[in-house]
């Protein structure tokens, strides 16, 4: 079944929660900047609450399990509360903001429909999605007069932190906690990344140029990145790729073409082009953007997996040649997906996935999820990939028998001739 119930019941709980948030209060005047950040916070959280319902009504039960979760529904209930979270924090931004004498920006339209192809694809993307959201909060931190709202934003930037954690174990290849410190971007800094799912609205912030890695495969310590952006010049001779994490004081500098992933990182990681080499310095504050030619884009470099992550992951999508699985050593955001956004670039999770045969073992339970997803189109040839069909033959007889033979319904797996 589909999961419309995790998003319906956002109806009965936001209401009570909202009414006990510490960001109300009654202040009715706020300064420019204060709105402005509160605005842009407001436009985030649509996005991610956004992305969470569309997620959880595009997925079945089914789904989750091929994507190489242990148990579905561990990941489900973790991604519904999420999503109640989400919508929840984007409530109460946006009342507060009506408190304040101002109105939320509206018009705002996301489309998710390039990263939302399937559950590997969408569970890297979360991890995306909930880093950018911290480095957000932390990034704006410093923007906001009123110390009220500011310990206010605080209350929800450790959430968007718990929320980063639960999706680094469900990706079955991360750290849990990969770093002692979390990073920060500013406001245009985090455009460059989720700005490319937003159409339709002016969130008043100048967006950096989107980049892209173009590497196709796994991104480990070693390898050698390769970058796409509208902004980067035809000579290169004078750029620089910069690599921070929050565990960094400054940046790693390194020539634009030789930009090779040192060892020691482990974690999120804001990959930049400069037109200098002067590293960018960790503190947001601080940090000297003028030079910044693109980006960042976000990028997971996974030296240390976890035992923990390991129980909630059972393995690999069967679909092993995806460039962008929850279990590979690295998952890289690039910025080539999002194609509702006219007026930005467009931002993908690395390549598609390229065409390949191969033999997967999977479990009488999976087997049992597929033969019941083929039944219910009673026993009716299913397309499968490259236009073949799996046949399912049901005997209605007391003690009798389901077979199946041939492609999953959604093309995932290939199942040569299982009996229940």
């Amino acid at each position: 079944m589909y999961f419309a119930s995790s998003i319906s019941i956002l109806a009965l709980v936001a209401p009570a929660l909202v009414s006990a948030a510490p960001m109300r209060h009654m202040r009715r005047q706020a300064s420019a900047a204060d709105l402005l950040v509160l605005k842009f916070a407001g436009v985030l959280e649509q996005l991610e609450s956004q992305f969470y319902s569309q997620a959880l009504l595009q997925f079945q039960e089914v789904d989750f399990t091929i994507a190489g979760f242990s148990d579905a529904q561990v990941a489900i209930e973790q991604f519904s509360t999420i999503v109640i979270d989400e919508t929840t924090h984007s409530t109460i931004i946006e009342e507060e903001i009506i408190d304040l004498g101002s109105s939320s920006i509206s018009g705002c339209s996301f489309d998710f429909s390039s990263v939302l192809t399937d559950v590997t694809i969408m569970a890297a993307t979360a991890r995306v999605v909930e880093n950018v959201g911290v480095a957000a909060y932390l990034g704006a931190a410093h923007l906001l007069d009123d110390a009220s709202l500011l310990t206010a934003a605080a209350t929800i930037l450790t959430v968007e932190a718990r929320h980063q954690t639960i999706l680094n174990i469900l990706s079955g290849s991360g750290t849990a906690i990969p770093n002692a410190f979390d990073l920060a971007l500013s406001p245009s800094e985090v455009l460059a990344i989720a700005g490319p799912f937003i159409s339709g609205c002016d969130v008043g912030v100048a967006a950096n140029p989107t980049l892209t890695v173009t590497n196709t495969g796994s991104i480990t310590p070693g390898t050698s990145l390769m970058f796409s952006s509208h902004a980067i010049p035809s000579d290169t001779s004078k750029l620089s790729c910069q690599m921070l994490t929050g565990d960094m004081s400054f940046s790693v500098s390194l020539p634009y073409s030789q930009c090779v992933v040192p060892s020691g990182i482990n974690g999120p990681v804001a990959i930049y082009v400069t037109n200098d080499t002067q590293p960018l310095l960790a503190n947001v504050v601080e940090r000297a953007t003028v030079n910044v030619v693109a980006g960042p884009t976000m990028a997971f470099i996974d030296t240390q997996p976890q035992t923990l992550g390991q129980l909630a992951h059972s393995g690999s999508s069967s679909s092993g040649s995806n460039t962008s699985s929850v279990s590979s050593a690295s998952t890289t955001v690039s910025s080539a997906a999002a194609s509702a956004s006219s007026s930005t670039d467009t931002a993908s999770i690395a390549a598609a996935p390229t065409s390949s045969t191969s033999t997967t073992t999977i479990s009488p339970a999976q087997a049992s999820s597929l033969i019941s997803s083929a039944s219910a189109q009673n026993a009716v040839a299913t397309p499968g990939v490259g236009g073949a069909a799996a046949a399912v033959v049901q005997d209605s007889t007391p003690g009798g028998q389901n077979s199946y033979s041939g492609p999953s319904p959604d093309g995932h797996t290939n199942v040569n001739g299982f009996t229940n």
